[in-house]
């Protein structure tokens, strides 16, 4: 069981302390994928980083000037290139004098195949960094020094950002306290998610700070969990094939039927996720590419 958390109390377009050097700057965005809306945060004191500027409101970006109030912004970080994260990068950068900083354009690191399973509603597709980072690089400021952790999963070019001194790591969207995270191919990958969920383990942090909601305190724990539970649904998807459940959409009814009906679209993606993976490993065999529409069985 995973110990999701939840905050029932948020303001939004203002800075909050939320650990010594670092502040957060909810824009009011919430909804089914955001919760309660993109956590922009503040790392620093007079001189700044700013991670994931977030979605393109001019609301959000009147707030981040205002809690700046004459700070210097030195490095402007974003996890991955989704609507909600990195579109104001480019606004903030040109106000500030800031470089941007991320692991690539959106696709970035992607595998090949699935050409006919875009989805990429979400996306932004604007966004290049003026600095790429890779996996391992650094990034130091005044007082601060961040460390880049690759974490495909969610999107192909999802990163992570560490700070050993503190143990403190900054999550995007690869781990959310309130729910699980979407993994919706052909950008995002099961089995390269469950290998991230084991790098950021290794680091061994103490607290982590996702994008949405709230701070989870017992990060190796709580990591832990969302790696049994993404298991426990591949086995749950492995069953339902075995028992002869050969289209993506019966095993979501099985599978999700505690939740909303409108949330099955979203459902069918993350098994879609799951049956990828075990195609290519060889567990299951579809009757061509594996997609929504595909027919699955269990590998004789």
């Amino acid at each position: 069981m995973i110990p999701f958390q939840h905050e029932l109390n948020v303001r939004y377009g203002t800075a909050e302390d939320r650990l010594p050097e670092i502040q957060r700057v909810l824009a009011e965005n919430p909804g089914p994928f955001t919760y309660t809306g993109s956590g922009t945060y503040l790392v620093g004191g007079d001189s700044v980083a700013v991670i994931d500027p977030g979605p393109a409101l001019d609301s959000h970006f009147d707030a981040l000037i205002r809690a700046l109030d004459g700070r210097r912004v030195s490095h402007i970080l974003v996890t991955h290139t989704h609507l909600d994260h990195s579109p104001l990068a480019r606004r903030l950068a040109e106000a500030t004098g800031a470089p941007t900083y991320g692991f690539g354009p959106h696709g970035s690191g992607r595998k090949a195949g699935l050409d006919g399973e875009a989805v990429e509603a979400g996306a932004d597709m604007d966004f290049e960094p003026d600095i790429t980072l890779g996996d391992g690089d650094s990034v130091v400021g005044e007082g601060w020094s961040l460390k880049a952790v690759h974490t495909p999963g969610h999107t192909s070019n999802h990163l992570c950002f560490f700070w050993p001194e503190r143990r403190i790591l900054f999550t995007g969207d690869h781990v959310m306290g309130w729910s699980t995270t979407v993994v919706s191919p052909p950008d995002g990958d099961m089995r390269a998610y469950i290998n991230s969920l084991d790098t950021l383990a290794a680091l061994d942090a103490e607290v982590l700070v996702p994008t949405h909601g709230p701070l989870i305190r017992d990060a190796g724990a709580y990591i832990a969990a969302l790696k049994a539970h993404r298991l426990e649904r591949e086995a749950q998807v492995l069953h339902a094939v075995s028992a002869g459940i050969s289209q993506i959409d019966d095993v979501v009814k099985r599978l999700y039927a505690d939740i909303d009906p409108w949330l099955h679209p979203a459902a069918a993606r993350s098994v879609l996720s799951h049956l990828i993976d075990l195609v290519e490993r060889g567990k299951i065999t579809a009757d061509g590419p594996p997609t929504l529409a595909a027919k699955y069985t269990l590998t004789s």
